[in-house]
């Protein structure tokens, strides 16, 4: 991956606050829009007129259509001159090298326009879709934009093999590199500039795979991606070879899902600075991180029970209340500590992942002492009690058992060494913070 951490380059500081651009701008376009082309002098006019119809009846900023030509073979680079000449608002340019990816960061690298898209050159995404994609850039609200072909509300028509290798393909990124953007191939994207300067030398992809990676980075290192739903139709005569396509973008997944995971990118030159997110700001009064890991802590505990419930029910079938009682408790706690380690105290990595276990299972143990305590007073004052008050009193132990059970999390399994005077400065970072390979709020 590239890495370059010279002093001097537009790499080396976090990017600035969002920020709306100024409602005059009119020094520079405010959209620049790259369209890729490989021997394409059959659409390219087609598409550059309506495209330019378009922008001149809706959009309200100053624009720029840049045609950038992948060492076209055919009358693509005769079109595209002929186009530029045309209209003050179309520029072109060549590359000698073939290759979507190496396009973008071409134009998009050299462009002064704060924000950039591009889209493939069939238009196959409707057109009214480009004021959505890029206001939210324009607005300061987001950082990268992507149209959305499987979003609920998109309206796609396309044929069974290219709906299975899309859909297959973006379940492929949930699963390896965790990725939560619906639709990483749609050829309608947007971002913004001072983004596009410091994310694009972290991309080393140059062709189809360009757009995913690009995507995946900004990610996990935190910036907002907005997606809007579109109406797309297939383009029949497209040239893209699915098979190689799909090949590369696996190899691609790879050393992606690889440098990440040994935290060999730099992706903390993305941080905002601090206070821009408002997960980094102050609640008077409430311990940092106290509200949100109790909503987390609730979600998991309440999701536990219900697990813990059905544990019990089914060891009862077979087992006597003390047994059913224990066993449920023991494989619910393992399940509880990992998912609390995961989603309430944002513990991330196998790092001291055992010990965490281990502490939780003394934790079990007394959420065992005071659920067993009280099926033995039960049976004590009842002699044969029914399931149903069984339940009810496991119910009120558990509460009570949930309480104490956070305390000891929090304090002594999942200590925060922010928290309290005496452990760390007020803007130390912490290793307890969610995060990926590095997350960029921890970067002040």
């Amino acid at each position: 991956m590239q890495t370059d951490s010279s002093p001097g380059g537009a790499c080396s500081v976090p990017l600035p606050a969002r920020a709306h651009l100024p409602a005059g701008w009119r020094d520079v376009p405010v959209l620049d829009i790259v369209i890729p082309v490989y021997n394409e002098e059959k659409d390219l006019g087609p598409c550059v007129l309506r495209l330019h119809d378009h922008l001149v009846r809706t959009f309200p900023y100053p624009f720029r259509i840049t045609i950038a030509d992948n060492a076209s073979t055919d009358r693509t680079p005769e079109v595209a001159a002929r186009l530029a000449e045309s209209s003050e608002e179309v520029r072109y340019t060549r590359l000698e090298q073939k290759g979507r990816g190496r396009a973008l960061r071409a134009v998009w690298s050299a462009s002064d326009a704060p924000v950039l898209a591009y889209m493939d050159v069939d238009l196959s995404t409707d057109l009214n879709a480009l004021l959505p994609l890029v206001a939210p850039l324009i607005s300061g609200h987001s950082d990268l934009a992507i149209g959305s072909r499987l979003a609920r509300s998109s309206r796609v028509v396309r044929g069974p093999k290219r709906e299975f290798i899309s859909r297959s393909y973006n379940l492929i990124l949930r699963g390896s590199l965790h990725a939560r953007f619906s639709d990483a191939q749609c050829g309608f994207k947007a971002i913004r500039g001072d983004v596009a300067g410091v994310l694009l030398p972290l991309v080393e992809d140059t062709g189809w795979f360009f757009d995913t990676e690009m995507l995946v980075l900004a990610e996990r290192a935190g910036l907002r991606i907005h997606e809007v739903p579109v109406d797309w139709v297939d383009d029949p005569d497209s040239t893209v070879h699915l098979v190689r396509t799909a090949t590369d973008d696996l190899k691609g997944v790879w050393r992606v899902g690889r440098a990440l995971a040994v935290g060999a990118l730099p992706l903390d030159r993305l941080a905002r600075p601090f206070g821009d997110d408002p997960r980094d700001r102050q609640l008077t009064g409430v311990p940092g991180g106290l509200a949100r890991q109790l909503v987390g802590f609730c979600v998991v505990g309440a999701l536990s029970t219900l697990f813990y419930l059905l544990l019990y029910s089914g060891f009862r079938t077979f087992s006597g209340s003390q047994v059913a009682n224990a066993l449920a408790l023991l494989v619910s706690a393992v399940a509880n500590t990992a998912a609390n380690r995961r989603l309430t105290f944002g513990v991330r990595g196998r790092d001291r992942a055992m010990r965490h276990q281990a502490q939780g299972l003394v934790v079990f143990g007394i959420g065992l002492a005071l659920t067993s305590g009280s099926l033995a007073a039960l049976g004590a004052a009842s002699g044969d009690p029914s399931h149903s008050t069984e339940l009810a009193v496991l119910i009120a132990a558990n509460l009570a058992a949930t309480v104490l059970r956070f305390l000891l999390l929090r304090a002594w399994v999942f200590p925060d060494p922010d928290r309290g005077p005496d452990t760390a400065p007020p803007d130390a970072p912490s290793s307890y913070e969610p995060t990926y390979a590095h997350d960029p709020r921890n970067a002040r």
